[in-house]
């Protein structure tokens, strides 16, 4: 049964993905810890749609998570056509009053779980001919972000990884896409008891999956969703790395500081 499986999927972007991937027929594995959000919109999306929508609730940072979550899939017959890696989290804080093992927890999820992800699901995809993987990103992908740091270079490493992958599978059917959001009208900040930053251009799901969807069908290596993103990400061309992370740095620090006061 071709399935698509999005991680993350109980809220915000993933749950945007489920609702729009649904309304076109596809059938669905979702994945986030949250179970009884993943059967509410199981049985929100089924009804609705008339899809096969199934769930299974678990935590991908975990030891063998992964592994557990690739033999589920074969255990239950599903042939994964596409995989939306949108699992992750962030951080706020100077990196070194930051808790280290949340920090490693964020590699591990940002960057570790989606590469053995992709790298599991990629080559029955590879064998088939055809497949997609959607890897979330974000415009932090483009640039040090001082305040959020650890998070900022996971996304690069999505970013660059995705790109690398793209290259290596666009003649063997298999589209890969980097989507790189900005602020979106998520619960991201929330789940990560963080602070909003300065926002210009907020986004909402609907928007971001509408952008990551209409990509994909070009085959595009990223996609940075929204114009006012992309204009940003574009003008930091024009200056030094250095004095981008000062100037991020500093809107930071004050954003920070009006905050606490």
């Amino acid at each position: 049964m071709t399935t698509t499986l999005i991680t993350g999927a109980s809220s915000g972007i993933g749950e945007e993905f489920a609702r729009q991937l649904a309304a076109r027929g596809d059938d669905l594995l979702l994945i986030a810890r949250s179970e009884d959000r993943l059967i509410a919109l199981c049985n929100e999306l089924g009804r609705a749609s008339g899809v096969k929508c199934q769930h299974f609730a678990l935590d991908l940072s975990g030891e063998g998570a992964c592994r557990v979550l690739f033999e589920e899939a074969r255990s239950r017959g599903l042939e994964v056509s596409t995989l939306v890696n949108n699992a992750g989290f962030g951080s706020m804080g100077e990196f070194a009053s930051l808790d280290l093992s949340r920090e490693l927890n964020m590699i591990e999820l940002n960057v570790g779980a989606l590469v053995e992800l992709t790298h599991l699901f990629l080559a029955g995809m590879r064998e088939r001919g055809e497949g997609a993987i959607i890897n979330v990103a974000s415009t932090a992908a483009f640039q040090p972000v001082p305040f959020m740091a650890t998070y900022a270079a996971t996304k690069a490493f999505v970013l660059s990884f995705s790109e690398a992958l793209w290259e290596e599978n666009r003649e063997r059917g298999v589209k890969i896409l980097a989507l790189c959001p900005g602020v979106t009208e998520t619960n991201f900040f929330a789940a990560g008891e963080m602070q909003k930053p300065p926002m210009r251009g907020v986004q909402t799901p609907r928007e971001v999956v509408g952008a990551a969807l209409g990509a994909l069908e070009q085959n595009r290596s990223h996609v940075i969703s929204g114009w006012l993103n992309y204009a940003q990400t574009q003008a930091q061309r024009l200056v030094s790395r250095s004095f981008v992370a000062r100037f991020i740095g500093k809107t930071m620090r004050k954003q920070r500081s009006e905050v606490r006061g």
